[in-house]
C-alpha cells in the first residue's frame, strides 16, 4: 500500500481517500491510548503495592480492596496500550475496541473516585474524547 501527502490511498483494487482530520484525531486518539494505557498500569501496580498516595473513602457505594483495582487498572491498561499501539499499526479491530475499553476505563475510573479523585476526572475527559476521536466520520470512497 502507498500513500501520498493528500491522504489517498493507493490499494491493489481501488483507491481510497480519508479525511485528514479524521486520520489526525485516530493518531490522537492512539496517542492517548497508549500514554493512557502506560499510567494506568503504573496507576494498578501502584495500588496493588498499597501506596499511601492513594485515599480511602469509607462506606462508598462501589467499595472495593485497593488491591482489587490494582489489578482491575493494571489488566485494563494493558489491553487500552495494545490497543492504542494497534491503532498505530492501522488496525481497523482497534478503533472497536478502542471504543469500547475507553468506555470500560471511564466506568473504572468513575468508581475508582474515591481513591483518586482529580486523576479519575481527567481520565474519564481522555477517555470520552477517545471515544469521540474513533467514532468521528470518516469519508471513504472506493474507485
Amino acid at each position: 500500500m502507498a500513500s501520498n501527502v493528500s491522504g489517498t490511498r493507493h490499494h491493489g483494487t481501488g483507491t481510497r481517500a480519508e479525511s485528514t482530520w479524521a486520520t489526525s484525531w485516530t493518531v490522537a486518539a492512539a496517542v492517548l491510548m497508549t500514554f493512557g494505557g502506560i499510567m494506568a498500569i503504573f496507576q494498578g501496580i501502584a495500588a496493588i503495592a498499597e501506596d499511601d498516595v492513594f485515599v480511602s473513602t469509607r462506606n462508598f457505594t462501589y467499595e472495593f480492596s485497593l488491591t482489587g483495582w490494582g489489578w482491575v487498572h493494571l489488566i485494563l491498561g494493558a489491553l487500552v496500550t495494545a490497543a492504542g499501539i494497534a491503532l498505530f499499526q492501522g488496525a481497523t479491530w482497534a478503533r472497536m475496541v478502542g471504543v469500547a475499553l475507553a468506555g470500560l476505563s471511564m466506568i473504572a475510573n468513575f468508581v475508582w473516585l474515591p481513591y483518586y479523585p482529580v486523576w479519575s476526572i481527567v481520565l474519564i475527559i481522555i477517555d470520552g474524547f477517545i471515544i469521540w476521536a474513533l467514532c468521528a466520520p470518516r469519508r471513504e470512497s472506493r474507485a
